[in-house]
């Protein structure tokens, strides 16, 4: 039950992968149909004042991503917890499962620093509407953010018991404290973004000196206050460390380390290929040089989308495809088969303890048997002499 448990742990935030990859891709086509603006010079201006299907594509995978992972982690606890913290399959999947949730995090911080940094330029300095910016820039990073805290309170704070047999326990002062340590400095860092891009669609000019150090302000009071809980939640008498062997422990790390840095490449060589070819549909207006005593003939940078072909999603598409089930499968078979051979020497040792217990030989008990018969025969020898 807790080596199935801990497979499909693995698998859940792989399916993530996929899918957001599948979100990632279709993002990168749509932004294809939105074109630059330009002026009579051919200076660039900004893009269209549409809010952008990409926007909540990116947002989408990450928050697929980042709640399988989520839920992957769920799953894994919950075998750790039937099998034992020293199963080597749970426990693998465990790490596997904590490094997904740090990547989904990772991921929606930098979601919500991008939005904030390419809303400087997405737009012209005229006529900008309001309607449009609050849905394309405001909305995607209260809702980064939120994903963010909600994620990181889930999956390392409050943790939900999944044994039947354990009771509901009071949330604790330190837990309080640790959760506000880890929520306050996002939290804070959020505000500050979004004061920063408010002055900015008010004034319609770059961010001035002083606006920059209200926003360093607001970020250090929640790192300050993030501190102060974390330092209260510190403080409080934490568990022993386990014991482990080093060697064993070191090999197994190393081993796992490597796994995930064979499939964090793969998966990044997916999206770079994916993307660019992707990026290959577009289609640029060729440049004609001018004859001599001609004038130079203005040139329109818009481009072109090209037609799907065969021809490009086998020579371009399908390798990102190839590269994707590469590291998903990759990932899912180096945890499970390096750990398949601690799960049977484990469950094989715990059914020879169990049965050297109970087991009784038959010399044992052939002399149980007579020395019950020799007792019983001296205890009724008397009673015939009466």
């Amino acid at each position: 039950m807790e080596i199935k448990l801990a497979k499909q742990a693995i698998i859940t935030p792989l399916i993530g992968l996929v899918v957001g990859w599948t979100l990632f891709m279709f993002a990168i086509y749509s932004d294809l149909f939105v074109f630059p603006i330009y002026d009579s010079q051919g200076m660039y201006l900004g893009e269209t004042q549409i809010v952008q299907i990409s926007t909540y594509l990116y947002l989408v995978g990450i928050v697929v991503f980042g709640l399988l992972a989520l839920r992957g982690q769920q799953m894994s606890l919950h075998a750790r917890e039937l099998a034992g913290l020293d199963a080597p399959l749970p426990r693998a999947a465990h790490r596997f499962t904590n490094l997904t949730v740090v990547i989904s995090l990772v991921g929606g911080s930098i979601y919500a620093i991008g939005n904030f940094l390419n809303a400087f330029n997405s737009f012209g300095q005229e006529n900008v509407n309001l309607l449009v910016r609050l849905f394309d820039v405001y909305v995607p990073i209260v809702l980064a953010t939120i994903l963010v805290i909600y994620i990181l309170l889930r999956a390392f704070v409050y943790r939900k018991q999944t044994v039947k047999q354990a009771k509901k326990q009071v949330m604790s002062e330190s837990e309080k404290a640790l959760g506000l340590g880890y929520a306050i400095p996002i939290l804070f860092t959020a505000v500050a973004i979004i004061f920063g891009l408010v002055v900015y669609d008010i004034t319609r000019t770059d961010l001035q000196v002083w606006v920059w150090v209200v926003i360093q302000v607001i970020i250090a009071l929640g790192i300050l206050l993030g501190t102060r809980f974390s330092s209260k939640a510190k403080a409080a008498k934490a568990a022993p460390p386990r014991v482990r062997q080093t060697l064993a422990a070191g090999a197994a790390n190393l081993n796992f380390v490597l796994s995930i840095v064979f499939g964090a490449t793969v998966s990044i060589m997916s999206f770079t290929f994916g993307s660019s070819a992707i990026d290959s549909l577009r289609i640029w207006p060729e440049y004609i040089e001018p004859k001599p005593g001609e004038e130079e003939v203005y040139y329109d940078p818009t481009w072109t989308v090209s037609l799907f072909e065969w021809k490009w999603f086998f020579e371009s598409m399908l390798p990102a495809l190839v590269l994707l089930m590469i590291a998903a499968v990759g990932i899912y078979l180096f945890i499970t088969e390096r750990n398949q051979s601690g799960v049977t020497m484990s469950s094989n040792k715990a059914l020879s303890k169990s049965g050297a217990k109970t087991k009784v030989s038959p010399k044992k008990t052939a002399r149980k048997s007579s020395t019950s018969s020799k007792t019983t025969s001296k205890v009724a020898a008397p009673r015939k002499r009466k």
